[in-house]
């Protein structure tokens, strides 16, 4: 496919040599005091957030140029290291749009690293785009599952949460299960930007490509709810029965802990983010909080919107026990669609709506709606934390999208340790008699969904995991179990059942049949579905659950075509990587999907376009 050559130069050979040597090392083979590298972020059409972490207190100058020998320096920034715990960034601005740009920081040791960005170009040019995205550092490094994002070039890549699991023992804190203080959220960062085995995957990753970043629940703990009262968010308890509440403080929200705010605190010192607060002084759930909703413009091809799931939202409805008893199955259905109820917050879905809004009329092409959990139909077990547990507000922007025409929406997503991408369509409640079943009606639209990652995971991935639930379960049949045990992990177009991922869509298929919901994939569609959107399966299939990986989205510029390519390494367990670390180190990701997408540029006839799904 085409590249935008003439707004993205080549990086030399000698800024790639510098990125490589000041990684981990400093030239005289000790360990620098610039041990996480550098990073740039946030990067607008004139603007960029530049990042260091030194562990030499004093002055930390930051530089940077349009050219990589640096012979010119169009500007310079110096902060003060007052805390070796505590990483420094500063924000410049008065930059060219779609110009590369090379920055280096020196530090009072006179250590220096060197990264590089890009900035986007204006509205009315269509330039082209790559840009990565992947969730769920769980494991500690190194990550071989990113190596090759250096090497294609990405203008920007996606963090989508559970940058950290602050809920999880790993080596940085032995025999700490909870990251509790300002200090340990700090140290978890700090490992997941170190070098591990020699290798530092993120340190070259950073330094190379710039980042967008949200949070999700492993931030602070499992499934936690920023906008539920102290006491009815999960909280530490509910992942590790032994240790006390973390949201005990006598305030409204869990926004307002101090355990949140710690965390957070160390979200933000250790991304090259901007740090922002939501100014909403008649929405005391949001003001003053950290903003983490981005809206970024990429030309006429992209804007991007980053949104955050967790700071808002209310707490869970209880999770639904028996999949079999249809009361409770009903009970939690009618739930979700209490109207108030919120996993963005107010604030945030009006920025998002008008946003989306906007970028439609502005001819922008694509629009990704960047989203921790995933927003498509699986069904109800596990749904009290997607946002199928908060439908209403779910059905409230896709018919938004809907109705108002909003073309080639892409939403992202992480959280589920797997690759799964599907249509959607959102539902509404029937009103009928109070002894009739629970209703809905479902309406398909034209966006779709990839949920991408894990970069890592101490736990089974969610191919095995699913598996193993359901066998425990007696969905499964020993039998079967065994079947799947001996199938291998080799992607392919069909859906034949014979390799995992085949098995696993077929699993999944028939659960969201059960609901009448569209089965996994973007050309196998329900009736009302068919032809909202034109895709075309290139390589692997659209569920590839066994694997680390990370997925790059393209855009091309003559055409506005959207290649989505997933990469990934076999799955690694901590243990296998103590057992043998040049194994893991040495693993090259590999395509395991690959598909491509027309843009939509007809008006979506509402005409024909729902079912009834009963339950």
């Amino acid at each position: 496919m085409a590249r935008h050559l003439k707004y993205r130069p080549t990086v030399s050979s000698l800024v790639w040599m510098l990125i490589a040597a000041f990684a981990p090392l400093s030239a005289g083979g000790q360990m620098s005091t610039l041990p996480n590298g550098v990073a740039s972020g946030d990067a607008t059409q004139a603007s960029a957030v530049l990042w260091a972490h030194s562990t030499a207190l004093g002055e930390a100058t930051f530089e940077y140029s349009i050219f990589d020998d640096f012979e010119i320096i169009d500007g310079n920034e110096t902060v003060e290291v007052v805390d070796v715990n505590q990483p420094v960034k500063v924000e410049i601005s008065g930059l060219i749009p779609a110009t590369q740009y090379y920055y280096r920081v020196t530090d009072a040791q006179n250590e220096t690293a060197v990264g590089q960005f890009r900035t986007s170009w204006d509205i009315g040019v269509s330039a082209g785009l790559r840009f990565g995205a992947s969730g769920d550092w769980q494991q500690a490094p190194p990550f071989p599952s990113l190596k090759n994002v250096p090497e294609r070039d990405l203008d920007f890549f996606i963090k989508l949460g559970d940058s950290i699991y602050a809920d999880s023992e790993t080596p940085a804190l032995p025999g700490v299960v909870q990251a509790r203080t300002l200090e340990d959220f700090r140290i978890k960062h700090d490992e997941n930007l170190a070098a591990r085995f020699g290798s530092n995957v993120m340190a070259v990753m950073n330094a190379s490509t710039p980042i967008l970043a949200t949070i999700d629940d492993h931030e602070i703990v499992d499934n936690f709810a920023g906008g539920a009262v102290p006491g009815q968010s999960p909280d530490a308890p509910d992942v590790h029965p032994l240790e006390p509440p973390l949201f005990t403080d006598a305030v409204d929200f869990v926004n307002e802990t101090q355990v949140y705010q710690d965390a957070m605190q160390a979200f933000q010192e250790y991304h090259p983010i901007r740090n922002e607060l939501w100014d909403t002084p008649n929405d005391v759930l949001t003001d003053g909080k950290p903003k983490f909703y981005r809206k970024a413009t990429y030309g006429s091809d992209a804007t991007v919107l980053v949104l955050d799931a967790r700071s808002f939202r209310d707490a869970p409805l209880p999770a639904v026990t028996d999949p079999f008893d249809s009361n409770e199955v009903e009970a939690f259905l009618a739930g979700t669609f209490i109207a108030d109820r919120t996993m963005l917050g107010r604030a945030q879905v009006d920025c998002l709506k008008n946003d989306l809004l906007d970028s439609q009329q502005e001819g922008i092409a694509w629009k990704f709606v960047i989203i921790p959990e995933p927003i498509q139909n699986f069904g109800i077990i596990g749904a009290e934390d997607r946002f199928e547990g908060y439908a209403a507000e779910r059905t409230e922007l896709l018919k938004f999208i809907h109705e108002n025409h909003i073309e080639n929406v892409v939403f992202i997503a992480g959280d589920f340790h797997g690759t799964i991408v599907n249509n959607l369509a959102y539902q509404e409640l029937l009103t009928g008699a109070a002894e009739e079943p629970v209703a809905v009606e479902s309406t398909p639209v034209s966006a779709f969904e990839v949920v991408t990652g894990p970069v890592a995971f101490f736990d089974a991935l969610l191919g095995p995991s699913t598996v193993n639930l359901a066998a425990s379960a007696g969905v499964l049949t020993p039998f079967l179990k065994a079947f799947y045990d001996r199938l291998p992990v080799e992607p392919d177009t069909d859906s034949i059942v014979n390799d995992k991922d085949d098995f696993l869509k077929n699993l999944v298929n028939t659960q969201l049949d059960v609901l009448d919901y569209d089965p996994i994939g973007l050309n196998e569609n329900n009736a009302g579905a068919e032809g909202l959107i034109d895709a075309e399966l290139l390589q692997g299939d659209y569920l590839a659950c066994h694997t680390f990986g990370w997925a790059e989205f393209e855009i091309t510029p003559e055409t506005q075509e959207l290649l989505v390519t997933v990469y990934g390494v076999d799955a690694h367990s901590e243990t296998d990587l103590l057992a043998d670390p040049n194994d893991v180190i040495n693993r090259v990701p590999g395509v395991v999907s690959q598909f491509i997408v027309n843009p939509n540029r007809t008006t979506v006839s509402d005409s024909d376009s729902s079912t009834d799904a009963g339950f």
